[in-house]
């Protein structure tokens, strides 16, 4: 039964995180551009591992229960959201290319990254749906090491995604050398963020 519980939580993560969004997004491009790809891969990653704590250890009913709360996170997720579809959208106007002849730009700050990581994963409000709500109602009714391990097995999910999502990105590098890829992928991004936003809101 204990190791059950970690099977579903190692699957029920896995197939929520590796839905597109906000986080895969920008650790996909990071992985594109190899740049920080360790720490985006590791904060988006480990914020998810912090979420999910708190939803099984039962945060999700507090969020759930707490019409200031919820009236807060959904305001500011959806400026939030709002914004980066906005840039996503400007982005795909001038897409960028992969060109390992060409001179490489200079790297974002790692502040920024570190900045823009954390946003991603703390600002999204479809991040606390899943990991502190969804994950955290269904982990919460595991008993005992039961609960534990399912969390951690969701967790794990988190944490391999990511890392399997920067570092295999360069894998797709050819495709990106071409913009076309470029504003296809930020043009999902803009619309993905803006209905999301929308949603919320309305």
């Amino acid at each position: 039964m204990e190791s059950t519980a970690f099977i579903k939580g190692l699957g029920l993560g896995g197939s929520l995180i590796m839905a597109i969004g906000m986080q895969n997004t920008f650790v996909l491009r990071q992985g594109l551009q190899r740049q920080y790809v360790l720490t985006s891969a590791l904060i988006c990653s480990l914020c998810d591992a912090m979420l999910i704590a708190l939803g099984v250890a039962g945060a999700g009913i507090l969020i759930a229960d707490n019409p200031t709360l919820l009236t807060i996170a959904k305001w500011g997720g959806a400026a939030f959201l709002l914004w980066y579809g906005l840039r996503s959208a400007r982005a795909a106007w001038k897409p960028a290319v992969l060109n390992p002849d060409a001179k490489p730009l200079a790297p974002p700050r790692h502040a920024a990254v570190i900045a823009s990581a954390l946003a991603l994963s703390l600002l999204n409000p479809h991040a606390y749906l899943d990991t502190v709500v969804l994950l955290g109602s269904i982990g919460g009714q595991e008993i005992g090491i039961g609960r534990i391990l399912f969390a951690a097995g969701a967790m794990l999910a988190s944490f391999l995604w990511f890392m399997g999502l920067g570092f295999g990105a360069r894998y797709a590098a050819p495709l990106f050398k071409k913009p076309l890829a470029w504003r296809m992928l930020d043009s999902v991004t803009a619309l993905m963020m803006l209905a999301i936003a929308v949603s919320l809101l309305v």
